[in-house]
């Protein structure tokens, strides 16, 4: 395996290119990884290989993955400490993102955690289990398990802000958010990425995408292929079979061409399906089949 500090000349397809994430210093590839599945089930406690998760990270970063999405409420804590074990001190052009605005309950529920005081904590616990003395980004995450709500975000936006005045964090992005909180966040402070429930079957955001493009800010959806439940579609594995991909791959490589600014972070704690997460970066979809897929958000209704 490559030393973590070099760079793979020739990552697949260049993992569908770049953008600049999260300024113009820098460019992440567009496919990444999320973190979440290396944690125990339900997000909870440890994993059952926890040298397997180490390997996974090393893996991914030698395949050339450098943006790679957490939080320290996952586990709780465990991920993060994953991560710095696997790949401390950190490689030259890793974006690491984390999350707060949730905390876990002792029955491992998922508890609302917005005020000034847990915010500080919570990126005092990422840093932490990082080994950072500063955090690249932090989404503020704002909905619930059922998606955005309507709650303001300027109280606890600005508590954020302020840590990054005290060089805490670099820069700021929200999550689980509406159009209207984007709006209300941008006006508060400067706004890296967006990250929400988004793909072939949840088009909710499809006008809040290009108007982010047009503003150079990345767009980070998560699930995929649907959610906890994954999408069930005719049309996606027929598309699939012909393209002799996987569904997985399909509903990447769509949201690859959705749109430049779109980053995406699949997780997984199997090596397999990291190499094919990324293999994804290679698949191209012709128009005929795009306006097929394009057809499965119509017909669930979204």
């Amino acid at each position: 395996m490559p030393a973590l500090n070099s760079t793979p000349s020739n990552p697949p397809a260049a993992l569908a290119g770049s953008f600049p994430f999260p300024d113009a210093t820098r460019r992440v590839h567009r496919l990444g990884y999320g973190a979440m599945q290396l944690a125990g089930k339900m997000v909870w406690g440890p994993p059952r290989d926890p040298d397997g998760a180490v390997a996974l990270l090393r893996e991914a970063v030698t395949l050339g993955v450098n943006h790679i999405d957490t939080s320290d409420f996952y586990g709780p804590h465990i991920t993060n400490q994953i991560i710095r074990q696997a790949l401390h001190p950190y490689p030259e052009g890793l974006v690491i993102v984390t999350k707060v605005g949730f905390k876990r309950g002792p029955d491992k529920s998922w508890k609302p955690a917005l005020s000034a005081d847990e915010l500080a904590a919570a990126v005092h616990d990422n840093l932490r289990n990082l080994g950072l003395d500063a955090l690249e980004v932090v989404n503020l995450r704002v909905g619930g398990a059922h998606g955005p709500s309507n709650a303001p975000v300027e109280a606890p936006l600005s508590a954020l802000v302020k840590l990054k005045e005290q060089g805490l964090i670099r820069h700021l992005g929200l999550s689980n958010v509406t159009p209207a909180q984007v709006a209300e966040g941008r006006k508060i402070t400067p706004i890296v990425c967006v990250q929400n429930h988004y793909n072939l079957a949840h088009r909710g955001d499809d006008a809040l995408v290009g108007e982010l493009a047009g503003q150079g800010i990345a767009y980070v959806p998560f699930f995929p292929l649907g959610g906890f439940t994954p999408l069930q579609s005719s049309t996606l594995d027929e598309v699939a079979a012909e393209l002799e991909a996987t569904p997985m791959q399909v509903a990447l490589a769509w949201l690859l061409q959705r749109s430049p600014n779109v980053l995406l972070i699949p997780g997984t704690s199997s090596a397999e399906h990291l190499r094919d997460n990324l293999d994804a970066a290679e698949l191209e979809l012709p128009a005929e089949l795009v306006a097929r897929l394009d057809g499965i958000a119509s017909a669930a209704g979204k």
